[in-house]
């Protein structure tokens, strides 16, 4: 089953894709391939290392190429780390993402009906 709509959650060590429509959804679920799973804190650096980064972001991103809008959401930096990711590396998904949120660690549930609603009250849900 094809779905338009998809959230992603993600932090430094993990993400979850969820495709979904108003009645039914799918998840995926990613880690990094980072050896180290605990951010570095050298040098300012806040994320995994940047070559796992990017494997890791391009597993995410691979599972939104059929996506038709994008809700990026997680309860740190490393969203806005991905975000730039696709800016760069993959523009034509990046150009699907209509918001950007900071949200805690909700259950797959909850996460689900937050980006319903995200969706329905921005008249988007498609």
């Amino acid at each position: 089953m094809a779905f338009n709509n998809t959230i992603v959650w993600l932090d430094h060590t993990k993400a979850q894709v969820i495709h979904f429509d108003k009645d039914a959804s799918d998840t995926e679920s990613f880690k990094t391939h980072s050896s180290h799973p605990h951010p570095h804190q050298k040098h300012g650096d806040n994320h995994v290392n940047g070559d796992d980064n990017t494997l890791f972001h391009k597993d995410i991103a691979n599972a939104l190429t059929d996506s038709q809008q994008i809700l990026v959401v997680g309860p740190s930096e490393e969203k806005k780390v991905f975000v730039t990711y696709l800016t760069e590396k993959m523009p034509a998904i990046a150009a699907k993402i209509k918001a950007v949120e900071t949200v805690d660690h909700p259950s797959e549930g909850q996460l689900l009906a937050y980006a319903r609603e995200h969706f329905v009250s921005s008249g988007g849900m498609r």
